[in-house]
């Protein structure tokens, strides 16, 4: 996102006044575009977040080029649910219950014009540690059959170290594509 800059009065301490005029007329264009300005972007987990919805919006955008349908679009949103959680619970609830209803909706590609703006919207509230650990406490639970006592207190003892801020995300979510790659499940490998 392009800002202009400012002064203060005293003519040092550069600041951010507001959006530039390029990135202002882009978002009028398309309010559901991931903007980041590019300062920002040197925080640990802004980056992390602008990519998701980069990477999100072409995925969505890849579905409408080869047919919108609605199962292809109540499928896209089932293959993002854990993702989505983690930003927001009480917003994907939300949102679940606008995709549910995607039923009595006369126009698709109105109804996917919404719900790009709603899964971007979503998108862009930064994904909390709490949210995550819970999403990946959710995961643990489709492995429960499987893994042994050691499996499970190991993958439990990883999370609680990620949720104590002494592990980073990655740490349990290796383990859990570990055992995904041992203990195929066709919901979480999509």
């Amino acid at each position: 996102m392009a800002l202009f800059r400012g002064y203060s009065e005293y003519g040092k301490d550069s600041r951010k006044n507001r959006i530039g005029l390029f990135t202002s007329e882009l978002l009028s264009q398309m309010p559901w575009l991931p903007v980041e300005e590019n300062g920002r972007l040197n925080n640990v987990t802004l980056p992390e977040n602008f990519i998701e919805q980069v990477y999100a919006l072409y995925d969505l955008n890849m579905l409408w080029h080869k047919g919108l349908t609605r199962g292809g679009l109540i499928a896209f949103h089932s293959r993002y649910k854990l993702s989505l959680l983690a930003h927001s619970q009480p917003q994907y609830r939300q949102f679940r219950r606008f995709v549910s209803g995607s039923g009595q909706c006369n126009s698709l590609e109105a109804f996917a014009v919404e719900y790009r703006c709603l899964l971007l919207e979503l998108l862009a509230i930064k994904a909390t540690w709490r949210n995550q650990t819970n999403v990946v406490m959710h995961v643990q639970g489709y492995f429960r059959q499987q893994l042994n006592a050691a499996q499970r207190c190991e993958l439990a003892q990883l999370i609680e170290r990620y949720q104590q801020g002494m592990q980073p995300l990655l740490a349990p979510i290796s383990l859990l594509k570990h055992y995904m790659a041992e203990y195929l499940d066709g919901y979480l490998a999509n």
